[in-house]
């Protein structure tokens, strides 16, 4: 078996209308697995996704759940696999940003914020988890199960005016790690992908006019903002057996932002 091939296992992408996620549905889709995308308000685009992917040969249903509710978290994860019978692979993916200076900053963007991108993760890894353990083991998987954490460039760089988003960040890597200890020797792999700059809607404004665009440059060693397809590749490799051995590990596909670039040249 191709150790990259995913043939007739079954994934689901959180946040998967648009975006990262989009990008990740179609990666996975298009390397044999049976996909669920969840959307929350996003209904045009994840049924339009849907069609794409069935137009290129593969499976896909649109899934309507928000990640920080308990009782729609569990009906998603029924429904799927109800689809599907079964879930071979998370990628919890969906997540928000709501910004603004901590003088500024309302309790209720930290909430929004921290239950979408923090709780939502806990709560979509815990229910995968569950089912990972209850359900027979694959013969197209050498795990039990795989569950990658979308993180951020910010779980390790600070980003004043965005305290909520890269507290909840650095929530997922500590979150991400601990569930990887603690569930590896009932052969599930826990892993993470942390982006750094990709051209998505949630940064479009970074990139409205050409001075903007220098800043954002400046950012990132490799010279280039990256696309969605750089992330669903990292998902893809992370998901299949040609990454069996990887336990517990952050992923960052950053162009080089994690290695702090202001200190080139001695700062």
């Amino acid at each position: 078996m191709d150790a990259f091939a995913l043939e007739n296992q079954s994934a689901l992408v959180t946040g998967g209308a648009s975006g990262i996620g989009a990008g990740v549905c179609v990666a996975l889709a298009r390397s044999g697995a049976r996909v669920g995308v969840n959307y929350l308000s996003g209904k045009r685009d994840a049924d339009a996704l849907v069609r794409q992917i069935e137009g290129e040969g593969g499976k896909a249903i649109a899934i309507k759940a928000d990640v920080a509710d308990e009782g729609q978290v569990a009906r998603m994860f029924e429904r799927f696999v109800k689809a599907f019978g079964r879930i071979d692979i998370l990628v919890a993916n969906a997540g928000i940003q709501k910004d603004a200076p901590i003088e500024r900053m309302t309790l209720a963007q930290w909430e929004a914020v921290m239950g979408s991108n923090a709780t939502g993760q806990f709560l979509c890894a815990r229910e995968a988890i569950r089912r990972f353990l209850a359900q027979p083991r694959s013969r197209n998987s050498r795990s039990r199960g795989k569950v990658i954490c979308m993180s951020s460039v910010h779980e390790k760089i600070p980003w004043a005016g965005h305290v909520n988003y890269a507290a909840s960040k650095g929530a997922v890597h500590s979150m991400m790690e601990s569930l990887a200890q603690e569930v590896a020797g009932r052969g599930i792999r826990v892993n993470a992908v942390a982006p750094g700059a990709i051209r998505t809607p949630i940064n479009a404004s970074q990139r409205d006019t050409p001075a903007e665009r220098r800043k954002l440059l400046k950012l990132i060693p490799y010279g280039r903002v990256g696309e969605p397809e750089d992330v669903a590749s990292a998902v893809t490799w992370l998901a299949s057996d040609a990454s069996d051995y990887v336990v517990g590990a952050t992923l960052f596909v950053d162009g080089g932002m994690a290695l702090y670039p202001a200190f080139r040249g001695n700062g």
